[in-house]
């Protein structure tokens, strides 16, 4: 028997994960590997998406969109506030596929400017946005 406890999931949630950079990469597949969720992933390098789906079983998607639509949450970790705006807000934009009630959680270390646009944007359509940077880099998000 196991000293670790083990943690029962009643849900399995659908999430999507959008950025696979040195830290998304790693961080979208310890919500397959550890979570057990079912994951879609955008990145702007398809090459990317496909590499990381074929590593850890989950699925890609053509824009952020396509990844956002039926997700019960949506994560992002992308460059900065320009890399952001470019895959949440617009007709391809994640914001455009989220369905009302879920929650959209930005690991980009970006301005307060942006997290705050993107929370009044998520508001008004019904879902919630979590301003959630990140730190430790590459090695700490693979760890």
């Amino acid at each position: 028997m196991s000293a670790e406890p083990k943690v029962k999931v009643a849900h399995m949630a659908k999430v999507a994960f959008i950025g696979l950079g040195v830290m998304g990469f790693p961080m979208a597949g310890h919500l397959v590997k550890k979570g057990g969720h079912e994951v879609t992933v955008y990145n702007r390098t398809a090459a990317k998406a496909k590499e990381w789906a074929d590593k850890f079983g989950g699925k890609t998607a053509a824009t952020p969109k396509q990844a956002a639509e039926g997700q019960d949450f949506v994560m992002c970790c992308v460059g900065n506030d320009n890399d952001l705006r470019s895959v949440t807000i617009g007709a391809d934009g994640a914001f455009a596929g989220m369905s009302k009630g879920a929650t959209f959680v930005d690991h980009t270390t970006a301005s307060a400017e942006v997290a705050r646009e993107l929370d009044a944007a998520a508001t008004k359509a019904g879902f919630k946005f979590i301003d959630a940077p990140v730190s430790g880099g590459q090695a700490g998000a693979e760890n």
